[in-house]
């Protein structure tokens, strides 16, 4: 099954926030949910999902491993125990969430275990988040570019990632944008915005398209059932070739997220 184009992200909600965001997110016609084991809101996903009443073939549940379950001995069944949580038996993508800080774990061994995972049964689609190309050199060398399905990256108009990007796509390697809002920035611009006005859309409306004219998967979050509702209206939105030629001009290299110990060494 591939990646759906648009999903719906679940960073930084948490309790009822989160059952509230994703339960309308299902009503509202979204079908693919982002979430991680460091997010802390995989039982409240679960719950969300369970009590939708939809089908669990017509949903795709992405989940990720946080760095300190990387070990052989840990990884699987740290797995096991966000499928619990998400009530389900499997999940359709499994990530590596950020490469393991200062190598303590060998990049080998944690997609050597994620392999087995989807060997197992416990997941249909396995990939990687936060990779720098050299890293997805290693984990193409681990496990064959053919089981690693996506690279969840740091992905808007002021951080465009190409180099990364072209590698992936060079493998067969889909890209999945995340923070493509760039925390609300890019919502101010006066290209977003000139673009916006002319097609009588939201600039989130616009900077969504853009992604997804490009190839992307994007995972946008909203705590508003009408900017959920809005945000999906970006699948049907189409770019002219000058509107997307002015978006890639907006490329300045700005990255919002670099964790202390975490991140690696960024291409």
């Amino acid at each position: 099954m591939s990646i759906p184009a648009f999903g719906l992200g679940t960073f930084r909600l948490q309790g009822q926030v989160v059952i509230d965001s994703v339960s309308a997110g299902l009503e509202l016609g979204y079908r693919a949910i982002d979430t991680a084991q460091i997010y802390e809101n995989e039982a409240e996903v679960g719950q969300a999902i369970a009590a939708s009443g939809i089908a669990r073939e017509h949903l795709f549940i992405t989940s990720k491993i946080w760095v300190a379950n990387f070990a052989r001995d840990r990884l699987i069944d740290s797995l096991k125990d966000s499928l619990h949580k998400l009530q389900t038996d499997y999940l359709d993508l499994t990530l590596i969430h950020w490469p393991s800080p200062e190598d303590q774990v060998p990049l080998e061994e944690f997609m050597g275990a994620l392999l087995e995972a989807k060997e197992l049964g416990l997941t249909r689609q396995i990939g990687v988040s936060n990779f720098t190309v050299d890293l997805m050199k290693q984990a193409i060398a681990a496990v064959g570019a053919e089981n690693i399905a996506t690279n969840q990256i740091e992905l808007h108009p002021y951080l465009q990632n190409r180099k990364v990007v072209e590698f992936a796509q060079s493998q067969g390697i889909r890209i999945t944008s995340y923070m493509t809002l760039a925390y609300g920035e890019v919502l101010k611009d006066p290209v977003i915005r000139q673009i916006a006005d002319r097609l009588q859309a939201t600039p989130a409306q616009v900077t969504l398209a853009w992604a997804v004219q490009m190839g992307y998967a994007v995972i946008p979050s909203s705590t508003k059932r009408a900017n959920l509702a809005s945000n999906l209206k970006a699948c049907a939105m189409k770019l002219n070739d000058a509107d997307m030629a002015l978006i890639a001009g907006m490329d300045r290299g700005q990255r919002l997220t670099s964790p202390k110990g975490i991140a690696p060494n960024w291409d």
